[in-house]
């Protein structure tokens, strides 16, 4: 196994290229910042159609703004996220272009929109359809902006531009420039609707699901969806962050299958599509990436080793909230040859187990969309509309990933014990000999912490901003709130907040400092660019030693300040 494990850990650089790619990043980070919609519009249709699987109903007047409040948000998510992916994709192509030739990210976004518009909308008498303004058309909104962004770096470093006197003011004379790229863009999508159009019948979103369609039916079979999980687990157990590389790939569809279901239920028939983002957040990672939600709880009830005893005490809340870095760098799972086969087969057999119940006890799958950190047994309760067989799915899901976990977490248990009781006898022997030879003083703190030195805190001149990046904005609230804490008892002026990585480029800005999670260390070459050029300090993280800093307040401040010299 051991073998395996190094053979694997030989293709992480090849995986982390793969995770900095700069589409799937403008995927990842395109919904990353368009997410408060979607998470917005989530509550409105949980209050709308929740209550009926109780026999409640509301009266039309409510229902219907509940409905319209829900349709001109999720409704038009495509057309977010359009903008949302150009202007992703924009500050990552700006990282490498020539020097004072800078894409405008706010004309890319404004072109993507109407590329969307016109690969999207049909015109119908007396307006237009809205059928895939919504997460059907997302395929069409990847479309609009990579190609847009591609048409605006080509005028640009070719200087297709119409160019001013340099007595016009900037903001006039980039309106000028940027009519040239924004023309050929909107051109582009004008030729690729009439091309589509001529040829199918259907507008472009329409034609490019039906073309796809057979690929997506794949990806929502047994093999399908344990791929897919599997292949997050994997990657994730290689030290790469795994729903970075996968997720961008199946975006589309597992939004639009959570809208389909929804149609499904609403005109009374089987909700029967199993790919969609819930199978993710609350069946194939529910605890996290692995499905670790129960090795927690395994570590606190039969561990017998001190490590992973507290693993086990400190994991347990974070890991019920889909945040389980502590656990993962901790004990550590990533690259452990005893859970290579747990991290990988238990979010497989999940899914797995989960499409049993959708399709042959005829459980209704996902219709909601839920925030990621919401407890797996909630969330895939409340997203699947409180089906009395999600309930003995829940209890079921814990019982088998108990079943697989166990035996392989009693045996790295063994292990160290085995370890722990060996430099215990060791360090008895050295105080033994420490006692015949000589006398020892005994030095403690008061709290029995590093304190922090006072030369370093001398350097915090004024006060620092520190922000703390991750992939989603959990595992980095965790150090934010140590530095909070810590900055609080040392007297130190620091500040701290936490973000995700990829929704940090509006705010980078204000900070001095900004500390990669280690689930995103492999951003590092390309943040650094944009860090250099605003003058601010850069710091990665490793596991242990971020999962250490996140549990010792006054460590992590002591981290912080001798970063500055």
């Amino acid at each position: 196994m051991d073998f395996i494990i190094k053979q694997i850990e030989k293709g992480k650089p090849f995986f982390e290229k793969i995770s900095r790619n700069i589409y799937l990043s403008a995927i990842r980070d395109g919904f990353l910042t368009a997410m408060p919609v979607i998470l917005f519009s989530s509550i409105f249709i949980l209050i709308a159609a929740v209550p009926n699987s109780f026999g409640f109903y509301w009266p039309d007047n409510i229902s219907n703004w509940l409905w319209k409040v829900y349709g001109y948000s999720m409704g038009v998510v495509g057309l977010l996220v359009a903008g949302t992916t150009a202007r992703c994709l924009t500050e990552s192509m700006n990282r490498t272009m020539p020097k004072n030739k800078v894409i405008n990210s706010v004309s890319t976004m404004l072109a993507a929109i109407v590329g969307f518009l016109l690969l999207s909308v049909n015109q119908i008498e007396g307006g237009f359809s809205t059928d895939y303004m919504g997460t059907k058309g997302l395929m069409a909104a990847f479309v609009s902006a990579f190609v847009t962004v591609n048409i605006y770096k080509f005028c640009v470093k070719k200087d297709i531009t119409i160019k001013m006197p340099k007595e016009v003011p900037g903001t006039i004379s980039q309106t000028f420039k940027d009519v040239f790229p924004f023309g050929f863009s909107v051109l582009a999508m004008v030729c690729i609707d009439l091309a589509v159009r001529s040829i199918t019948g259907t507008s472009f979103a329409e034609a490019i699901i039906n073309m796809l369609q057979p690929l997506f039916t794949a990806a929502d079979g047994y093999l399908g969806i344990s791929i897919i999980w599997g292949a997050m687990a994997f990657f994730w157990f290689v030290g790469v962050h795994g729903p970075s590389i996968v997720e961008p790939a199946i975006a589309a569809i597992i939004y639009a299958n959570v809208a389909t279901n929804l149609e499904l239920f609403n005109a009374g028939q089987h909700a029967s599509n199993v790919l969609t983002v819930g199978l993710g957040n609350f069946v194939g990672t529910m605890g996290g990436t692995g499905a670790t939600l129960i090795v927690p709880f395994i570590f606190l009830l039969c561990a017998r080793s001190k490590q992973l005893k507290a693993v086990g005490k400190a994991s347990v809340v974070p890991v019920c909230f889909a945040v389980n870095e502590p656990l993962l760098f901790a004990a550590p799972i990533i690259l452990n040859p005893y859970f290579f086969v747990p991290f990988l087969l238990t979010p497989m057999v999940n899914v797995c187990i989960f499409k049993f119940f959708v399709d042959v006890i005829g459980m209704n799958s996902f219709m909601y969309v839920l925030p990621w950190a919401t407890p797996a047994p909630l969330g895939l309760i409340l997203g699947t509309g409180f089906s009395l067989w999600a309930f003995a799915l829940i209890a079921v899901l814990i019982v088998v990933d108990f079943i697989i976990y166990l035996p392989f977490c009693k045996a790295y248990d063994s292990r160290l014990l085995e370890v722990e009781l060996e430099k215990a006898n060791e360090e008895s022997k050295e105080e033994a000999k420490e006692t015949l030879t000589e006398p020892k003083v005994a030095l403690s703190t008061s709290d029995g912490e590093i304190e922090v030195a006072s030369d370093l805190v001398d350097r915090v001149a004024k006060s620092m901003n520190v922000l703390v990046l991750c992939a989603g904005a959990g595992t980095s609230a965790m150090l934010a709130n140590a530095l909070e804490e810590g900055a609080k008892e040392c007297d130190v002026p620091i500040s701290s907040a936490a973000g995700a990585y990829g929704s940090h480029y509006e705010i980078m800005k204000d900070f001095d400092m900004i500390i990669l999670a280690p689930q995103v260390g492999s951003y590092y070459d390309d943040i650094k660019q944009d860090t250099d050029r605003l003058g601010i300090k850069l710091v990665a993280t490793k596991g242990a030693e971020y999962i250490n800093l996140t549990r010792a307040p006054k460590k992590a401040v002591d981290f912080v300040i001798s970063q500055i010299g």
